[in-house]
């Protein structure tokens, strides 16, 4: 791409100046007030800082080894050494003659692919799926797609909550209450009810609860009939979580639940223990601060009416049970051996903040050498509110179930397709709904910092005007009504014809192009998947200027295949953006 082929142009300048100079943070990016330029470096300012030098001074005997000039006009020096480039025309043709010819779509694989594992979505066994896993699982897909789709190795995996004390309650009421044909019939809303009614009953009689916690023991012990049917509510749960997944075109390469590590957990507190890392207090073990962060930043430590007081990291309960973080040692541990990964990236929300850092810290401490190998990130994100402002409910204030969720949207989608074709054969409209309707719901939830609060409303997401999945979706059928246009008046687009940029909006619209790959590496560095989504909505708006000022089909010759070509490269961009955001496309609206 243009900006890589300016980077290296850079660095080699910096060395023919500096020969020892470490040139990987050397950078070219887009110049953030396009009135200096198309693109810039401050990276010379650093550089020089770094050796002492007058950064200007470093700035123009850099100018004077740089050899861009079929790429740009003269570069320029601004304020205390930053430069700016701006790009010929001809040389913006270039790469959109080559992304016509297939050789790119405006951005490159990585030079050193990483191998990254990504945690996302996450629901519990015996639980329906809320409208809160719709955050961790379109995020995390969107993610390993970004990820993927620049070249990554990407191992995706779905932790899922299939152990724990609730089992216990679970397999009384299994075993006393439970409706077979109900189970047939819609086999979580069983499992809820039978939870529901022993967990009261627990909490209303001393005695149930015991029977429970029996029930739990003789599960943790490996009895046959209860692992019997342990197995099978996981396997009804599964059922419903892939119905789900099916709908949100989400998969996953591992789904390895908690219960998979259970045989690693002794010998990890045991192992935690020998090192001295662990110790065991009040008849629990856990892992305590080591004193080498200051008190207002250690995880392990909490204040208490002005003191600072410990609060482990606990590994084993009093009674001899484990927890979340055992689990999650043992799954770092696993995940390390088995896929030797650089990355693992965890998609929990942000509640879970604390125990990320105490995680992160305690496997450092206790896997020093294999920690530093391995980059732990945790990509929080904020909660769905209603319109009101508080936690997003049903009117009778239960959790909106995320089936219920799609339902709703695909409904209310089908409502404006019919509304505005109304002509169009019902499968037809209902296949427009779907893709409409679950793309509104995906696009909502990633457009917003993913650390904010954001309130869910169906008129703006549904809305064809604005930052919406409709504005995108209906702008890419516009592109694509203009290309069977331009099939059905000519066989121009067979031709290989000169491209050559003269409007401003076509070259405001070629350079927007040009930052797609850009956009997609930031989304890789941040884990954001909303840089991409406000990049897709600028490009659907500096599409409709150039479409308004540059006539397409009305044009001729080279004009018109330029414009035909940008066309069917914005079409491109759009499409690969949607699709990396997890979101169909369709050819009419």
């Amino acid at each position: 791409m243009l900006h890589l082929k300016l980077q290296a142009s850079l660095q080699a300048a910096v060395r023919a100046v500096l020969p020892d100079a470490e040139v990987v943070n050397v950078l070219v990016r887009p110049c953030p007030d396009a009135r200096h330029g198309d693109y810039q470096s401050n990276a010379l300012i650093a550089v020089a800082k770094q050796r002492k030098l007058n950064p200007r001074q470093l700035a123009e005997q850099v100018q004077a080894q740089l050899d861009v000039t079929e790429l740009c006009d003269a570069v320029e020096i601004s304020g205390p050494g930053f430069l700016n480039f701006r790009v010929r025309p001809a040389a913006l043709a270039a790469v959109l003659q080559s992304a016509a010819q297939g050789e790119h779509l405006f951005f490159a694989k990585a030079a050193q692919p990483r191998t990254v594992v990504i945690d996302f979505s996450s629901p519990n066994v015996a639980k329906p799926m809320h409208v809160g896993h719709i955050r961790s699982t379109g995020l995390g897909d969107a993610l390993q797609r970004v990820f993927r789709l620049l070249g990554h190795r990407v191992v995706t995996d779905n932790h899922i909550g299939d152990w724990g004390t609730q089992f216990g309650k679970l397999l009384l009421g299994w075993k006393q209450l439970l409706d077979r044909d109900a189970l047939g019939r819609d086999a979580i809303a069983e499992l809820e009810r039978l939870y529901k009614t022993i967990n009261a009953e627990c909490d209303a009689t001393p005695a149930r609860l015991e029977e429970a916690k029996l029930e739990l023991v003789k599960l943790q012990a490996g009895d046959a009939e209860n692992i019997a049917v342990w197995q099978e509510m996981i396997r009804v749960s599964q059922a419903q979580f892939d119905t789900i997944y099916g709908r949100l075109g989400v998969k996953f390469d591992h789904a390895l639940g908690e219960s998979f590590y259970n045989p690693q957990l002794g010998p990890v507190v045991n192992d935690l223990l020998a090192s001295g890392l662990a110790r065991e207090s009040e008849g629990a073990v856990g892992v305590f601060s080591d004193g080498s962060l200051p008190q207002k930043s250690d995880p392990f430590l909490v204040n208490r009416d002005g003191e600072w007081v410990a609060d482990p990291a606990l590994v084993r309960k009093s009674d001899g049970g484990f927890n979340y973080m055992t689990t999650d040692l043992a799954t770092v541990d696993y995940r390390l051996k088995t896929w030797a990964p650089e990355e693992i990236v965890y998609v929990v929300d942000d509640r879970q903040a604390p125990h990320f850092r105490k995680l992160f810290l305690t496997f450092a401490r206790w896997q020093s050498d294999a920690a530093k190998q391995v980059k732990l990130i945790h990509v929080g994100f904020g909660k769905i509110l209603g319109e009101d402002g508080k936690p997003f409910k049903t009117r009778s204030g239960d959790t909106v179930k995320l089936g219920d969720l799609l339902d709703e949207a695909e409904e209310r989608a089908l409502a404006v397709v019919t509304e505005k074709n109304p002509d169009l054969p019902e499968a037809q409209r209902k296949e427009i709904a779907r893709i409409v309707g679950l793309g509104s719901v995906k696009y909502a939830d990633l457009l917003p910092n993913r650390q904010s609060d954001y309130q869910f409303s169906w008129d703006k997401m549904l809305a064809l005007q604005g930052n919406t999945a409709p504005y995108l979706l209906y702008a890419y059928t516009r592109l694509r009504s203009i290309h069977r246009k331009s099939l059905e008046q000519s066989a121009v687009s067979g031709q290989r014809s000169a491209v050559s940029l003269n409007a401003p909006d076509e070259i405001a619209l070629a350079k927007q192009l040009l930052n797609f790959g850009l956009v997609l590496e930031a989304v890789a560095e941040e884990y954001r998947p909303n840089f991409l989504c406000n990049y897709l909505y600028d490009l659907a708006g500096v599409f409709a200027r150039f479409y308004e000022s540059c006539p397409v089909l009305k044009s001729e010759g080279d004009e018109r295949a330029t414009r035909l070509l940008l066309c069917d490269l914005t079409g491109r961009v759009l499409k690969q953006g949607l699709e990396v955001l997890g979101i169909e496309t369709t050819e009419q609206m």
